[in-house]
């Protein structure tokens, strides 16, 4: 190999291990943050389980609860730059594939871009929210039924909402099934835990898993009643959802055991930014 064949793979290992770099910095910052509003979304629903019914237990909330810290106007543009790097991690995985065998697959790539795309859009409400232009992006309760009555006023609107509700369940229930089966065993560095942090990891992803995947099918049930009903305001949001497992025959600690749930989800989400493989 000459000389100049020798630079330009020198220059390209560089690139490589810089865009490596930025993406774990990336990766790291944007499950942080997704971590602490999963942790405060929990908490908020806690609350609401044990009787204080004053709080609204989705992002917007949270984005609130934090807004009244000291120093809370720094901590919500953390959070926004943060999620930008969710947004730029997704981006990397989108161009140029994520880690495993089928990394590189149209779906993977398909579905990180989408990712990518959500989580910009978070980002930027939180952004907004920061700077005291915005609300967060709006309460989730409100959201649902606006997006569904519009959606329902829309040529076969009643058949569009009901396959994404439909889809929503059933990506809820894959969410709980990958979750117990520790199917993310496969993203982390498990040998840079020791056994009982290992053990603890399980125990934040598998119940913070399950708690996320029936907290997406029941949602995508109520739209799909929405769908079935003609009636948008059927669907519910986050906040609306959480309290509704409050009002069933188990009564509010269904709610807390599902609040508990999320809040683990939220630890595990800061597991991941520490071992997971990027």
């Amino acid at each position: 190999m000459d000389l100049r064949a020798m630079a330009r793979t020198g220059r390209l290992e560089g690139r490589r291990a810089a865009r490596g770099s930025v993406t774990r910095g990336a990766a790291r910052a944007g499950l942080s943050a997704r971590g602490v509003i999963y942790l405060l979304i929990g908490v908020l629903a806690l609350r609401i389980g044990f009787g204080d019914g004053g709080h609204q237990a989705d992002r917007q909330g949270a984005l609130a609860e934090i807004s009244r810290e000291p120093f809370g106007s720094v901590l919500l543009w953390a959070l926004g730059i943060g999620l930008v790097g969710m947004a730029v991690w997704r981006l990397s995985e989108a161009a140029f594939g994520s880690v495993g065998p089928d990394g590189r697959k149209a779906t993977k790539r398909l579905t990180a871009l989408a990712r990518c795309v959500f989580y910009a859009f978070v980002a930027a409400s939180v952004m907004s929210f920061a700077a005291g232009s915005g609300d967060g992006g709006g309460s989730s309760d409100e959201q649902s039924r606006d997006v569904t009555a519009r959606v329902l006023g829309m040529p076969a609107g009643q058949w569009i909402v009901g396959v994404a509700a439909a889809g929503i369940v059933v990506a809820g229930v894959w969410i709980g099934v990958r979750a117990v089966r520790r199917d993310y065993h496969d993203h982390l560095r498990l040998g840079a835990m020791s056994p009982k942090v290992r053990r603890l990891v399980d125990v934040t992803g598998v119940g913070g898993g399950a708690a996320r995947g029936v907290v997406f099918a029941a949602a995508g049930a109520f739209a799909l009643r929405a769908a079935v009903e003609y009636r948008p305001d059927r669907a519910k949001g986050l906040d609306d959802t959480l309290r509704w497992f409050a009002g069933t025959p188990f009564g509010p600690w269904l709610l807390v055991l599902v609040a508990g749930g999320v809040v683990l989800f939220g630890l595990f989400s800061f597991a991941l930014a520490r071992w997971r493989r990027v």
